[in-house]
């Protein structure tokens, strides 16, 4: 009787060995417990639910091994966006859903999509990031010291303001314009004669209401998510000077700490994620009658669509700052990029 306890006990003790085994195997023990997300809008945006669905998705078919939270805000970087990039690269932040237009200063080549007036249209944006220009780009992000998983999409930049319907050029003379810090887009407004103050989007809002500045550059999506047309931005303008993909990226350690199992799993999520974000970006926008325009008129917003003739008129007035930055984007990029775009499906 002894004998067979021992034996049911050396048994039970190797079952337990066994399944804690298993539990190592399912969750290694280099994997964190929680794992940061930054992004710069929360889920109430497209940005934000985008890396609300990557998060849901990775949790859900890891099995909770990779359990993600989201930091909407930047709040990681105290809110600095042009500092998300690099706090990714050094590990502060695990994983990000980031703007191409933020991480331009740390990443040159990412300049591309704000060269003024480059993409006439979507088409154009996916001539570029689903080609052969978008996977260049991403091998530069690498080089940088990031893995690029997948693209999504904040949209193309409009303008508002509280002033006046922006029609040409000289409208935008004097105007005191909210923008991120890019260099470029900090160019581009100056030759147009604006004066480009450089401000988180956390301090852009109150800055509106209290008429600090004078107007804003963003999508659609983030105007009528924010309600800017109640912090005095009654005037938009849609002029689609640049567009502003969005890259879903990993920090190279976290990456590598992962199976290789669980990597696929995570990239795959992250190109699901990106395709119904862009989506949910464009929605209202692709339409014959673009009901996103009409719903802002209703709400008593001077929605002011360019001719083509004014359209021109804006790019020939900022083609001196794309023959500037060209070279320094990269003349080679640019070329492909421009030839990419001539050639896409409209």
């Amino acid at each position: 009787m002894k004998f067979r306890r021992s034996i049911l006990g050396l048994a039970l003790a190797a079952t337990g060995l066994a399944l804690s085994l298993g539990a190592v195997a399912q969750t290694p023990a280099n994997y964190k417990a929680e794992y940061k997300m930054s992004l710069v809008l929360g889920p109430a945006y497209p940005w934000g639910k985008g890396g609300e669905i990557w998060a849901n998705l990775v949790k859900e078919r890891t099995q909770g091994r990779i359990n993600i939270k989201l930091y909407p805000g930047t709040s990681l970087v105290q809110g600095d966006q042009t500092r998300e990039f690099t706090a990714l690269r050094q590990g502060v932040i695990d994983l990000a859903v980031g703007s191409t237009l933020n991480w331009s200063p740390q990443v040159k080549q990412l300049n591309l999509f704000s060269l003024p007036f480059l993409m006439p249209d979507f088409a154009a944006i996916d001539a570029l990031t689903q080609g052969e220009v978008g996977k260049e780009i991403f091998a530069d992000i690498e080089k940088a010291g990031a893995v690029p998983l997948a693209w999504g999409e904040n949209g193309f930049r409009e303008i508002s303001n509280s002033k006046l319907a922006i029609q040409s050029p000289k409208d935008m003379k004097g105007l005191k314009i909210r923008v991120v810090g890019s260099p470029l887009v900090l160019d581009t407004m100056s030759t147009l004669g604006a004066n480009p103050t450089q401000m988180s989007w956390a301090d852009a809002q109150p800055a509106l209401a209290s008429g600090a500045v004078d107007g804003q550059e963003n999508p659609l999506a983030v105007y009528t998510a924010a309600k800017l047309q109640t912090v005095g931005q009654k005037h938009l303008t849609l002029w689609g000077y640049v567009a502003d993909p969005l890259i879903f990226v990993a920090n190279k350690e976290v990456w590598n700490s992962w199976t290789p199992a669980d990597r696929e799993i995570v990239r795959q999520a992250a190109i699901e994620a990106g395709q119904q974000e862009i989506a949910l970006a464009r929605k209202g926008l692709i339409e014959a009658d673009k009901p996103f325009v009409q719903e802002l008129s209703a709400l008593g917003v001077t929605v002011t669509q360019l001719t083509p003739e004014q359209h021109d008129a804006f790019a020939k007035a900022t083609r001196p700052v794309y023959d500037k930055w060209k070279p320094m984007v990269g003349t080679d990029l640019v070329n492909r990029a421009e030839k990419a775009i001539a050639a896409r499906k409209k």
